[in-house]
């Protein structure tokens, strides 16, 4: 089933250019909650906007959005669409909540004054600003980095750690806690960093810069493990599955590489193949080139936008993408928390929604994804299982 329009935003402001930016959509962001979705404008402001929970709610936007010529903000519920001025053009984004305890006690972050649920924002002159969600308070200014903060990944365990990469060649580590004190500088990459990824059981960090070799970081000891090498252009995204046992790098070389973290091995390459329909031969050289990838929620497949105008995804067992989508100069794409559709920006400012394959997840997959998220590659290996089942789970079979 092909992937279908559901909803388009457009700025709502004349844009504002530099010579680093103009009007593209570098970032977008849901909160880890799905409530929330935040859209960098491609100018110096952020638009929060309170999510539907539902699908149908969303296609209700979009009919909207055909009548009025833009999306209406919803009307019902206490939480009301923000704009953030962020004083100069905004390349990263990233959201992170930190909820109250169960006992009633709030949560270490809390008890620092911090509310449960913020953004960040990565700036074109090197800072970044911390916000508070539910009022559009500034928290934080973070001043360290020398050039734009080109992305921003949070610790998705809900504690108040923070990574940013950035154009000047470093990422960033920042404790919110204790005042959103920088606790390391990680260098190792010698052109402009694009893209950090920490996995979901936060012991590794990933980053991708313009090299051909992707570097993965102890989350613990802020130390390299490893450079992953087989690209054969500037490696410009990653993402982690959602169960940390693999991870995903896209590059200007029209190649998806799937990666086991833990071994450095190279599992399976997606090649970006043009569309007959779509492209000349002649072009395919360059308008292939990646520029987002993701994994859905359950793991079970990718999303990736390229420069050939097409938004393709993937199932994780097949080498060819299960659906297409034609869309116009994007540049990153995410999906909902829980599943059913994808957001991508585009260069000219704007944000779609598209409709995602739902599945139910096989109670196999169900199980590997279990015993994946706090076995190692290795710890697999060394279980007195048949071989079968360690390459199933382990990614090798499917």
């Amino acid at each position: 089933e092909e992937p279908v329009l559901l909803a388009e935003l457009k700025p709502g402001r004349p844009q504002r250019y530099d010579w680093k930016s103009s009007c593209e959509t570098w970032s977008v962001a849901f909160s880890p909650d799905g409530a929330w979705f935040a859209w960098s404008q491609g100018h110096c402001v952020v638009k929060l906007i309170p999510w539907p929970l539902g699908e149908a709610e969303l296609c209700r936007t979009s009919e909207r959005k055909s009548r009025a010529g833009k999306a209406e903000p919803r009307s019902r519920g206490a939480a009301k669409e923000k704009t953030l001025e962020c004083g100069q053009i905004v390349w990263g984004l990233a959201f992170s909540a930190w909820p109250a305890a169960e006992d009633g006690d709030t949560d270490p972050a809390c008890t620092m004054g911090l509310p449960c649920l913020v953004l960040a924002t990565g700036l074109n002159d090197g800072q970044i600003k911390v916000w508070e969600v539910q009022t559009g308070h500034l928290l934080f200014s973070l001043l360290g980095h020398q050039d734009v903060v080109r992305d921003l990944s949070f610790a998705p365990n809900g504690s108040p750690i923070l990574v940013s990469a950035s154009r000047d060649k470093t990422l960033r580590v920042w404790d919110l806690s204790r005042d959103g004190r920088q606790v390391q500088v990680l260098s190792g990459h010698v052109q402009w960093v694009y893209c950090c990824s920490i996995s979901p059981d936060c012991s590794m960090l990933c980053s991708a810069a313009g090299e051909k070799s992707a570097l993965l970081w102890s989350m613990r000891s802020y130390t390299l493990i490893r450079r992953l090498e087989g690209h054969q252009s500037s490696v410009v995204s990653c993402d982690f599955s959602p169960d940390s046992a693999l991870l995903v790098t896209a590059s200007y070389d029209a190649c998806v590489i799937m990666w086991d973290p833990y071994t450095g091995e190279q599992l399976r390459t997606l090649r970006h193949v043009p569309l007959h329909s779509t492209l000349d031969s002649s072009s395919e050289i360059h308008t292939s080139s990646l520029r987002s990838v993701c994994f859905s929620p359950e793991g079970l497949y990718l999303a990736t936008v390229a420069d050939d105008r097409l938004l393709r995804i993937w199932a994780l067992e097949l080498r060819s993408p299960v659906a297409f989508a034609p869309m116009t100069n994007g540049l990153c794409c995410m999906y909902f928390p829980h599943g059913g559709f994808i957001a991508t920006g585009t260069r000219d400012g704007h944000v779609q929604f598209w409709t995602a394959p739902r599945v139910l997840s096989s109670l196999k997959h169900l199980c590997r994804k279990a015993l994946r998220t706090f076995l190692t590659t290795y710890q697999v290996l060394a279980l007195p299982i048949p071989r079968k089942l360690k390459e199933f789970l382990t990614y090798r079979t499917f």
